[in-house]
């Protein structure tokens, strides 16, 4: 699991460097695209991915105690935080796609290259996460069910706790991308 999720950090750390290169070469088309950030939108969507990991560290903690139903309802709650954030991903998105700024739109093809790779990189670097984010909820889907016919318990508990690194992981690659897009450029 800690190889799958260093390779997966090496994924994203590769973009986050193409991110830092770029940011260098165009600082003033990043500073001018990243104004068209929903600061609220992101803000709102790193306040549940938060509390999504908590409520997987307390399921974790719940299965080992062999407190089923609790760990149950706490897998439920990140299983909706995870829609939540991905709903909300969709009504950002929507929003840019609205005001044209999506890929190859001529909008976006009539302004600056430095834009232009702005919201590229925000495009594939939050798509990205958010296919993460949509395989962590298809991940606890299955463990849920697992809970409930007793094949993951206080005795076997490993699939839940490597789901929840993989949570953790995903968790805190929103936490670098929130800044990198919505706040310092």
């Amino acid at each position: 699991m800690w190889l799958f999720l260093i390779s997966e950090l090496i994924l994203f750390g590769g973009l986050f460097l193409l991110y830092l290169t770029s940011l260098i070469r165009y600082r003033q088309d990043f500073h001018e695209a990243a104004k068209e950030m929903n600061l609220f939108f992101g803000g709102i969507n790193t306040a549940i991915l938060i509390t999504s990991s908590l409520f997987v560290a307390l399921a974790v903690a719940a299965t080992k105690r062999g407190e089923k139903r609790r760990s149950l309802w706490l897998l439920a709650g990140t299983i909706f935080f995870g829609c939540v954030f991905l709903f909300n991903k969709y009504l950002e998105w929507s929003e840019k796609i609205h005001h044209g700024l999506f890929p190859n739109s001529p909008e976006l093809a009539s302004l600056p290259g430095g834009k232009i790779f702005f919201f590229d990189l925000y495009y594939v670097m939050t798509g990205l996460h958010g296919l993460h984010v949509l395989v962590g909820i298809g991940l606890f889907s299955v463990v849920l069910c697992m809970i409930c016919r007793d094949s993951v318990n206080s005795d076997r508990p490993v699939i839940l706790e490597n789901c929840g690194l993989y949570w953790h992981m995903v968790d805190i690659i929103w936490i670098y991308l929130f800044p990198v897009f919505y706040l310092i450029t």
